[in-house]
Formats: structure tokens, sequence, C-alpha cells
């Protein structure tokens, strides 16, 4: 028994110290470097960055650790790719390649600012689309959730009333209408979202519609949007653009088809059977213009997954827009359509055309009362309403959403780029200020 424990004793310092040497980390706390080769490609969405993460999380094997980092690679700030939120190139939208990751922990990353009104990531950028603008990922096209449910479909006549507040005497109630066609036949479609990720080909993981200017994608910049043409009538050449909607049992003729499928995008595109875009009042006060170049979203394209702070789309049918739902899709009475109201906000910093979160520079008013908040400018509100003729039927029809957000309706949001020149837009704050149509 003395010499078994003598050659145990020695047996282990062996070990332990082979050991230490395998799995040495350098004295800087970070963890071992990466093979030679190793690319990571991260995500870009609706409400993510472009650029990689920086500060203590360091990579090891497409995973990272430190500044609230876990070791799936996730977390809720745009980082790695698979992360589940609102991140870079192959963020919620078709065509990515990077391995799925299993969880999204949805953990800020302390070093980070959480924004209230940001699609798709804590403190980056969404929708959110933006959007977001709103995450998915690389990997997260093999992790499509099941959706929609059945219960998110109910009769219109169950839908909250929906609620404005009071016009003041110096109100502006003007209305300023572009009209831009529907996009019929997909003309101008594509899975892009030059917004939250300028240069990132598939940067949404779903289709979106486009009307107004024709140059509109991931690779459009201020210079091409401004030198191209438009589907609208007085020659807005701004970028309005949404999510498309589907019939969940028909077939997908497109060239993205595959992708969309893996994405968990599946039936026949329906185009909108109108399209009305119209800049509206303050219910408080006049009205400034919006500079040219501004970058505007709506909704929270990962308000399943995230919460429905940012959730400040409607769905509602045609006769009943008086009451609306955020988070069922409706089901019309014969003869009325299912309509979409995309509401933007309308209340400017004075300063800045966009943010690193595209939204802080443009936050909505009190929905109580209509008011900005102080230091903040009143500018034409932009809602677009969009109708669609579509089966009164639960599960007849879905939105195209981020993999991992199951087609909710709740992730229903937009995205505009004003590119009126300033004539135009002139033009508008006048109608509105004016009180005309």
């Amino acid at each position: 028994m003395g010499r078994k424990r003598r050659a145990f004793a020695v047996i282990v310092p062996a070990v332990v110290l082979a050991a230490s040497a395998c799995n040495e980390v350098p004295g800087d706390g970070s963890v071992a470097a990466q093979p030679a080769g190793h690319v990571q490609k991260y995500r870009a969405g609706h409400g993510a960055h472009t650029t990689p993460p920086t500060g203590g999380g360091q990579q090891n094997g497409g995973q990272q650790n430190g500044d609230g980092q876990n070791g799936d690679g996730q977390n809720g700030d745009g980082q790695m790719p698979g992360m589940g939120d609102g991140q870079m190139p192959g963020m919620g939208d078709p065509s990515q390649t990077a391995a799925p990751s299993p969880t999204d922990s949805g953990s800020p990353d302390p070093n980070q600012t959480d924004d209230p009104n940001q699609p798709g990531d804590d403190g980056q950028n969404q929708n959110g689309d933006g959007q977001n603008q709103n995450g998915g990922g690389q990997g997260d096209q093999n992790q499509v959730k099941p959706g929609p449910r059945a219960d998110q479909f109910a009769d219109i006549r169950q839908a909250p009333p929906v609620r404005q507040p009071r016009r003041m005497r110096a109100a502006s109630t003007g209305v300023f209408t572009s009209n831009c066609g529907t996009n019929a036949g997909q003309k101008h479609s594509n899975p892009d979202n030059v917004i939250v990720a300028p240069g990132v080909q598939n940067g949404a993981h779903h289709i979106h519609d486009y009307v107004g200017n024709l140059d509109t994608s991931a690779f459009s910049t201020d210079q091409t949007l401004a030198a191209a043409g438009t589907t609208c009538t007085n020659g807005d050449q701004s970028t309005y653009y949404w999510p498309v909607v589907r019939l969940r049992a028909g077939k997908d003729g497109s060239d993205r088809a595959a992708q969309s499928q893996a994405d968990g995008n599946t039936g026949s595109v329906v185009t909108p059977a109108k399209v009305r875009i119209q800049f509206l009042g303050n219910p408080r006060s006049k009205v400034t213009a919006i500079p040219r170049f501004t970058r505007i979203v709506t909704g929270d394209a990962k308000a399943a997954s995230k919460g429905p702070a940012n959730a400040h789309s409607q769905w509602t049918c045609s006769g009943f827009e008086n009451r609306a739902f955020a988070d069922k899709y409706p089901l019309c009475p014969q003869g009325s359509r299912v309509e979409r109201v995309l509401n933007f906000p309308s209340c400017w910093d004075g300063q800045n055309t966009d943010s690193a979160n595209h939204r802080d520079h443009m936050v909505f008013p009190d929905p109580r009362t209509g008011q900005c908040p102080q230091g903040r400018k009143a500018v034409p509100q932009l809602r677009i309403t969009l109708a669609y003729n579509v089966p009164a039927k639960a599960l007849a029809f879905a939105l195209d959403t981020f993999p991992e957000e199951g087609h909710d309706p709740v992730t229903d949001h937009g995205d505009f780029i004003n590119v009126m020149n300033d004539q135009l837009m002139r033009k508008a704050v006048t109608a509105i200020n004016g009180r005309r149509r």
C-alpha cells in the first residue's frame, strides 16, 4: 500500500503539468489563438452594427467570452454568428452559412447601453427592418421557429380601440401624400436592409417590398439614391420598404425561394392591393422639415423574442380602422381587406439624420398627448397603410420574419430614407402646417 501511494504521488503532478501545458491561458486573459485561416462573420440585421465587437470578449472557435458574452458565441448585442439578435451579415435573412448557435441568452453586453427603442439587439442597431431593426443571423436559418399559431388570428371586432391624442389649437392637421405604387410583380424586392446592414446582402433574412426609389439595395448610398429614379408620381425619390406578406399554401417561384424556405418564409408573396403613403402633422404644434437622407425605422422585427416595447405597428381591416391589434393577425368580414398600419416616429433631435441604433435621433411623441419630448422638433409623421386581399381564415397568411420569430404579427416593421428634394419637402411642410390635403 505504501508503494502505491508513493507512485500515485509522482503520477498526479506529472499529469497536472501536462494538462497545464496543453491548455495554458496567456497572462493577459485572452484565450488561446485560433487556427490559421479561421474567419468569423459578424451578423448584421434590423438593429445591428456591421462592425465586430471590441473590448474584453475574445473569440475562440466561433464563441465568445468576457464582457457579458456567453460560451455559445451569443449575446444580446450585435456580436457573433448565430446569435439570435439583430446582428451582422447573416442576420435573420436568407443566404448565410455559419453554423447555428443552440440558444440565445438575450443578455446585454454590460459595456453597451440598452436602447428601449431599438429593434433587434440590446444597444446596438433592427427590426429592425431594423428594424435594428432586428436580428437573426447566420445559422438561425437552421433554427426556424414554427409559426404562425392559430391563436394569433382573431376577428377584428375583438380588437381594442385605437386611441388618438386630442388636437390642440396649434395642431398641424394637413396631409401630404406620395403615390408610389404597390410593387406589383415584385419588381423591386430583396432581403437587404441598407439602413441597418449597409453592404450586407441578405442582411434581413426576410424579403422586403420596396416602393419609391429604384436604387435601394444593401449597397445604396446617399449619392446613388439621389441619382436614381422613383416609382412615385410626384418625383419623391424617398425609399419606403417593409417585409412581405405571403399566402402560406401558395408556391414561391422566385429565384430566392430556396433560401426563403430555409429561413422558414414559405408561400406565395401577396402584392398589396393598395399602398397609401401619408405624411401627417402633430396634434400640438406645427412641423418642421425632415432633412434629406434622414433614416427612420418603426416597429421591432425582434419583438416576439425581445418583448413588445417597440412594436408600434397595427393590424386592422378596412372599415374597422378605429380598432386594431398589435400582436394578432385580423380576420376581416367579407368585403373588407386586411390592413397594416406603420406609424413612424416624428420627434427629431434637430441635429442628426441617423444614429448608432437608428432610433435615438427620431423618437415617438407622447402617445397620450402627442407632445414631443423637450428639446425635440416635430416633423411630418410618416404613415404607411398596406391593404391586402387575403382569406379570412386562421393560418392562411403570415408575415415574413426572421427564422426565430415564428411569423409573429408583433414583429411587423418598416423603414424609410427621406430623399425628397428641398422643394418637395417644403411643399409637404406647407401643406401640413396649412391644414391642407
